[in-house]
């Protein structure tokens, strides 16, 4: 789709400098501006790209002073904060590139399935038994839904997603492809044959609303009960949540992380990339984990910030790791030490 400036400007309730009727189609980085590109100019390091960029509109500050001319192709629109101003259309642009509706061909959806108004259900995508999908859903290719799912309005699964039976998924989520919902727990019991039983995992999975999940991350069935991811939680790519895990409200876990079965996590966590949790434990409101932790008790004080595996109170651990990285020259001295006495006696 193209904009004009004046259009733009329109919007933002910005001024135009120069044609107002130049024309964009695409968003560009200042420095690789071309024709036909809208680019933006916050940071103040940037400024030298404004005399040089082939973009044809770019949104500047209300204040920017000018110590030469722009070149002749290239429109200003002047606002009070270009950046916020320019995340306003990357939001509408990612609208637009996103507002899908019907249902291609080949997919199947299930006679006893609905769902609700202007929804897009992708190619090879699979719809199964009594599944329940709100009103604008976006359902990408070769996603998976199984039966008495259920998928709350404004949702979007991208390509390749699988929702397993009996899992619920709430309104305005975000999850990414390849990512998998309800697959069994990882439960087996040891028998008398030296083997292990698979133990039925007969739960589900119950997400809230508000939450964005990455891509290729699993969040397994509870053995019994839910798995619960509540609202507002983001969690990022090739995150483990294991069965009968409880995520509370907005938490937010970066790459990597892995949950342990049982765990329960509270409200306005921090967890950093790479860390583990071991399974039956509790970790208190507000707590932030460290990257590459492992957390092998319960946090119970909320708002604590921990490091470390196993990992402990981050005061803690920064002395203590002074002291390690100086392990070298204190047994160093002491052997110079023992020397030493050694001559003297």
């Amino acid at each position: 789709m193209e904009f004009t400036a004046k259009q733009i400007a329109a919007l933002l309730k910005g001024t135009v400098e120069g044609d107002q009727d130049a024309s964009v189609s695409v968003l560009s980085k200042i420095e690789e501006g071309s024709a036909g590109s809208l680019s933006f100019l916050s940071n103040p390091l940037y400024t030298p790209f404004i005399y040089e960029t082939e973009a044809s509109v770019v949104i500047v500050n209300n204040n920017l002073t000018l110590e030469k001319p722009v070149k002749k192709t290239c429109t200003l629109i002047r606002v009070e904060d270009p950046y916020s101003s320019f995340a306003k259309l990357l939001e509408l642009y990612d609208q637009t590139r996103q507002s899908k509706k019907g249902i291609e061909q080949p997919s199947f959806i299930s006679a006893s399935a609905k769902h609700g108004a202007d929804c897009y259900i992708g190619a090879f995508a699979y719809i199964g038994e009594n599944v329940r999908i709100g009103n604008h859903v976006k359902i990408y290719p070769q996603c998976y839904i199984g039966d008495n799912a259920s998928i709350g309005d404004n949702t979007t699964l991208y390509a390749g997603v699988k929702v397993y039976h009996d899992c619920v998924i709430g309104t305005d989520c975000t999850i990414h492809a390849s990512t998998v919902i309800g697959s069994d727990g990882f439960g087996f019991a040891p028998n008398s044959e030296n083997n292990y039983k698979k133990v039925p995992q007969i739960g589900n999975v119950v997400i809230g609303d508000h939450v964005e999940i990455g891509s290729n991350t699993s969040i397994d069935r509870a053995t019994m009960g839910s798995t619960i991811i509540h609202k507002g939680v983001k969690l990022d790519n090739l995150i483990q949540i294991a069965h009968n895990v409880e995520i509370g409200e907005n938490t937010v876990m970066a790459g990597g992380v892995f949950i342990a079965g049982s765990t329960k996590i509270g409200k306005n966590v921090m967890i950093g990339g790479q860390a583990g949790v071991i399974g039956h434990l509790k970790v208190a409101d507000g707590v932030k984990i460290a990257g590459q932790s492992g957390v092998g008790s319960n946090i119970e004080k909320e708002g604590e910030i921990v490091q470390g595996s196993p990992a402990f109170p981050i005061g803690d651990y920064k002395r203590s790791y002074v002291l390690f990285r100086g392990l070298q020259k204190l047994n160093d001295r002491i052997r110079t030490l023992e020397a030493f006495m050694k001559k003297s006696s």
